[in-house]
């Protein structure tokens, strides 16, 4: 039986992203990969459950599997809020999972994102979008991109945005099953780190690709496997470091079709392009009541 929903509990979406294409262009001396890309948001989202506490605990009873409260992204993203904003009030946190977990589809950082966001109104700490992305980054490169809450450009380490308006498509999603260690991609002495910078320009005329796909293919061979099949069919591309694989289409039917033949060891979803986040539009209709 599930747990019930506490009836002072608001429910908000975290969205998935996609990465059209990764160019890493060089490492920093801090370790960190310098990149361009392009966030693509996707209608595939976790669930954060709050409740507001007056005692100033942040709590998280229920979380995805494996993964402790203290580890948690979103307990990590409230306990940095609390700390900047010296607010007295606290949380109990609910993540409920539909993103998967290293799946390259950038789900800890939306649940951490979504948590700044909706606290910060929740909590009147009166941060603008760019104090909130910044308090993110810490936590992962995506953070800001799910903060902005809209598809766009990305470079620097992924914290450089230009929001960029996309056409309206549908996207069939491919896990193959394992996990990929973003980590590990980036550890690893194969990895291509001098691509040559691009334009958004050159990006739309010509396409892209993603510099992480090699190692990742050796790393896990099932995304080879699975990028193979989806390219027989149509323009597919690897998320971020992986696991996850996808193709764009132009409606919903047509990536259904394709959908219900995907390998039954597989497992997929299809998601449609968002250009603005939906935790955004949440929060805009409840300013407006």
């Amino acid at each position: 039986m599930k747990p019930r929903q506490p009836a002072d509990e608001s429910r908000w979406p975290a969205p998935a992203k996609l990465n059209l294409f990764l160019n890493l262009t060089g490492r920093r001396a801090d370790g960190y990969h310098e990149l361009q890309t392009l966030f693509q948001l996707v209608d595939l989202n976790d669930t954060i459950g709050i409740v507001v506490r007056e005692d100033g605990a942040i709590e998280r009873p229920e979380g995805p599997e494996g993964v402790a409260a203290e580890s948690d992204l979103a307990v990590r993203a409230a306990r940095a809020l609390k700390a900047a904003s010296g607010s007295g009030l606290g949380a109990t946190l609910r993540v409920l999972k539909r993103i998967p977990q290293g799946g390259g589809l950038g789900g800890g950082s939306s649940d951490a994102a979504t948590t700044l966001l909706v606290l910060n109104e929740l909590w009147g700490c009166g941060f603008n979008l760019t104090e909130l992305a910044a308090l993110g980054l810490p936590l992962g490169a995506d953070v800001p991109v799910f903060v902005q809450g809209s598809s766009a450009w990305g470079e620097g380490i992924g914290e450089r945005l230009t929001p960029v308006e996309l056409p309206e498509r549908w996207f069939l999603i491919i896990h193959p099953g394992p996990a990929v260690s973003t980590r590990e991609v980036f550890q690893s002495p194969e990895l291509t780190r001098n691509s040559p910078l691009i334009t958004i320009r050159a990006f739309f005329e010509s396409g892209g690709r993603n510099d992480c796909e090699g190692v990742v293919r050796r790393l896990c061979p099932e995304v080879g496997e699975a990028l193979d099949w989806l390219r027989r069919i149509a323009p597919a591309q690897l998320t971020g470091t992986g696991a996850c694989v996808f193709a764009p289409f132009a409606t919903a039917p047509e990536a259904e079709r394709v959908a219900a033949r995907v390998p039954d060891r597989w497992k997929s979803t299809v998601a449609r392009a968002l250009n603005v986040s939906p935790v955004h539009l949440r929060l805009r209709e409840r300013r407006d009541r």
